[in-house]
């Protein structure tokens, strides 16, 4: 009965201890830098598909081809609603009308009546999408880091630049890689 009850105790220990090395493993998969970003530069981005605020559903390994920004953002977030008379007046209006660049803001966890005022109450013009959940927001950073953030792609899909917060020298440097990616 001794040998049965040892040899159950250490059949039990081995799953315990396989399981907490497979959840071990799982979390060291995702290396964060010190803003919270899971991706990086030279990453092929992770592939989503967003509702925007029109109905319309766009998936970003559709838009391969073009250069793309997104914008993660929130109403409630103050940084955001700085930033975004900047995006707004030196890259929408600046490449709205070229077929070759999409810009699109991901609004974080929030209904569409919120997000379609948060565009009106801040003036912005260039496309919301929504993010319930904030499913598409936690493939590119830890789920409860901090917002504002952009990422822009280049046209084969990969991750060229990332910027977190507002900053006007970053802010300019963003502009600066889009006209460049643009121009090529």
């Amino acid at each position: 009965m001794k040998i049965l009850r040892l040899l159950f105790l250490f059949i039990s220990g081995c799953f315990i201890l396989n399981a907490h090395a497979q959840s071990a493993s799982v979390k060291q998969a995702v290396h964060a830098d010190s803003t919270g970003y899971i991706v990086y530069d030279g990453d092929q981005a992770p592939d989503f598909t967003v509702k925007l605020t029109n109905g319309k559903r766009v998936k970003l390994s559709d838009l391969k081809g073009k250069v793309v920004l997104l914008q993660f953002t929130a109403s409630w977030c103050s940084v955001c609603r700085r930033e975004m008379p900047h995006l707004e007046k030196d890259i929408w209006q600046k490449h709205k009308n070229d077929p070759n660049f999409v810009f699109i803001g991901i609004d974080r966890d929030e209904p569409l009546a919120k997000v379609v005022s948060f565009a009106k109450q801040t003036g912005i013009t260039y496309p919301l999408g929504l993010d319930p959940g904030a499913a598409i927001y936690s493939k590119y950073a830890l789920k409860d880091s901090g917002i504002t953030r952009n990422v822009l792609i280049d046209r084969t899909g990969k991750i060229v630049k990332r910027t977190r917060l507002y900053n006007e020298k970053e802010f300019a440097s963003l502009v600066n890689e889009i006209d460049r990616i643009l121009s090529e």
